[in-house]
């Protein structure tokens, strides 16, 4: 029997024989797929969240750490010298929950630190030692595809990966988190800033717009009065309006609101930046 046989007889995953089932798509492509997603969206026959959920999905396999990995620089690591006050202090004002160890000169990974790990050792600090609580960290090279650090997330019951470069030099750090958000979208916990909103206020009269904010929002924010029916995102908006999807620079005037390209890629608009009242700008 030919590989071909063997493949087409093998039974679809559940998600791809639901999209055959619901949506009427002649994709031939992976591309081609997420832009019959993106229509599916402006028509709403798919709600935004379930095309986002369903697009990180398809590029969850292709992405690689280094991508998403929080680097080095941004990392608080615990001294593996450092004694029990001085552990608490480093927890107290960073507020993760777990730590790498590094020796002294930080050129040496010891392991991971648990923070409630330490709990054992209120009222008696004396009796505390690095050695008995560090744990074994896992460890995985800037290239490794998302999917497979998931599955070794899984396999190691682990919510932490070190991130190593080529010289097995320590170059980031990527949590349980930071994979699971790449297909459900942003997690907020207790220490996400509260402030982080679709929609910021730059300067007057211009504002940053997330891409996949509802075009209800934008128009109680702004003041604006964009056919809500039309479109549920301002990224539909814009991209019904222009025809095609923007190059980052690009500019549109609808209702008199400016609107700016910020981020993009080639399937979809990530961010935009939005200017109201245009004749008050250009008087001044």
């Amino acid at each position: 029997m030919k590989n071909s046989d063997i493949a087409s007889s093998q039974p679809r995953p559940r998600w791809k024989q639901w999209l055959i089932d619901h949506l009427d798509l002649d994709s031939q492509t992976h591309g081609q797929l997420l832009d019959d997603l993106q229509r599916a969206n402006d028509k709403k026959i798919l709600h935004t969240d379930e095309v986002k959920m369903i697009q990180g999905v398809l590029e969850f396999g292709a992405r690689q750490v280094r991508e998403i990995m929080i680097p080095r620089s941004q990392i608080s690591f615990i001294d593996h010298d450092a004694d029990f006050q001085q552990i608490l202090s480093a927890i107290a004002e960073t507020e993760h929950s777990r730590y790498p160890v590094m020796n002294k000169n930080k050129d040496e990974l010891i392991g991971i630190l648990i923070a409630k790990d330490l709990l054992q050792y209120i009222g008696r600090a004396e009796s505390f030692a690095m050695h008995d609580i560090v744990r074994p960290a896992l460890l995985v090279p800037e290239s490794q595809r998302l999917n497979r650090l998931l599955a070794e997330f899984r396999n190691s019951r682990s919510h932490m990966a070190v991130v190593l470069d080529e010289y097995a030099g320590v170059t980031g750090l990527v949590t349980f988190e930071d994979v699971l958000e790449q297909i459900v979208g942003d997690i907020d916990d207790e220490h996400d800033d509260e402030e982080d909103l679709n929609i910021r206020l730059q300067a007057p009269n211009c504002y940053l717009v997330d891409a996949t904010t509802t075009v209800s929002e934008l128009n109680q924010v702004l003041g604006t009065h964009f056919t809500v029916e039309d479109y549920d995102t301002v990224a539909g908006l814009v991209m019904h309006a222009m025809g095609k999807i923007p190059n980052i620079d690009e500019e549109l005037i609808l209702d008199e609101v400016l609107f700016r390209i910020v981020e993009s890629d080639s399937r979809r608009i990530l961010l935009l930046e939005v200017q109201t009242d245009l004749n008050q700008s250009l008087a001044d």
